[in-house]
């Protein structure tokens, strides 16, 4: 540990983020002082801390202290990766871009470690039992150790890794900019990347179950015959798709609770209160808009009191 003038630290990796909003950083420096110091090389090439310098230097400090390491050039940028998993809010392709990156260097620093599988493959359910153990008593891979880390699941890790490693360009982009889902891309990266590019158009704005379906046809049948079949498929708005969700984890959510007769503070239980009615209320409006359009009778009678029709599934 040491002091080091602030113009000398040198701000040139590319995984640094000296542009994020820094107004709470700033605060508590202000107030407490660096708690944690900037990290340098022997070259002073800033590897960890890039919000903390930035904080210092639009507060003026002209000295700030530094942990100079003395690593491999794998491990320094294992270092600044490492920084932006468990401190820097990425957005998700970095932070997936990240894991990947991260799991190249770990796996190359510790050939012995159990490899992250990177690609997405067809598992009868006897292989899905045996791989899930598998990761149960998994404690050296990459996806192991950055569980720790940032409290993600090892399974949740390794997708992110595989959508990195298997998505094309294209893929990324279009997910960046909202256009796919996370549930839609663990889907299409089964195909080459080539032809993710050409299938996209045709799956981005179907329901995941459907893309699952088009990409079964392009891995048994071809790329044509899954285009064709896309063009076929009844086009379901997005956001039915995502309501079926939400309401499948709502209604978990509130079995849950009213099983376990579980309680809290007076204020935020009439918060909940408050959002549950009007989650209540926006219901029976779908509800009535939409019954005529099936078989089933799905309103309550009126005669029903509210807690009463709150046991509905």
């Amino acid at each position: 540990m040491e002091k080091l003038a602030l113009d000398q630290v040198i701000v040139s990796n590319p995984y640094l983020r000296t542009h994020t909003d820094i107004d709470s950083l700033k605060k508590s420096i202000e107030a407490v002082g660096l708690i944690n110091p900037l990290t340098i090389n022997n070259k002073n090439e800033l590897l960890a801390g890039g919000r903390r310098y930035q904080a210092m230097k639009e507060l003026g400090f002209s000295e700030v202290m530094v942990n100079r390491v003395d690593r491999s050039s794998l491990l320094q940028e294992l270092i600044s990766i490492d920084e932006n998993l468990v401190r820097t809010p990425l957005n998700k392709i970095e932070f997936e871009n990240c894991l990947n990156r991260g799991r190249e260097i770990y796996e190359e620093l510790n050939p012995s470690a159990l490899k992250v599988e990177t690609k997405v493959k067809a598992m009868t359910p006897a292989e899905k039992r045996i791989e899930k153990e598998q990761e149960e008593e998994d404690t050296t891979s990459f996806a192991a150790i950055t569980s720790e880390k940032t409290g993600l699941s090892k399974a949740v890790i390794k997708k992110a890794i595989q959508r990195d490693a298997g998505s094309s360009d294209k893929i990324k982009k279009a997910r960046g900019a909202g256009e796919i889902s996370a549930s839609q891309v663990n889907e299409i990266i089964q195909l080459k990347k080539g032809d993710q590019d050409k299938i996209l158009e045709f799956v981005k704005d179907k329901s995941v179950k459907d893309v699952r379906k088009i990409i079964k046809i392009a891995r048994a049948q071809g790329l044509e015959r899954a285009i064709a079949e896309s063009e076929n498929a009844e086009v379901i708005p997005r956001e039915f798709t995502q309501l079926e969700v939400q309401a499948r984890k709502t209604n978990k959510l509130l079995t849950k609770i009213i099983i376990e007769n579980m309680d809290m503070d007076k204020d935020q239980l009439t918060n909940v209160m408050k959002q549950v009615q009007g989650l209540y209320e926006q219901s029976k409006t779908f509800l009535e808009l939409f019954e005529e359009e099936t078989d089933a009778d799905f309103l309550p009678p009126q005669t029903e009191t509210f807690e009463e029709s709150a046991t509905f599934q």
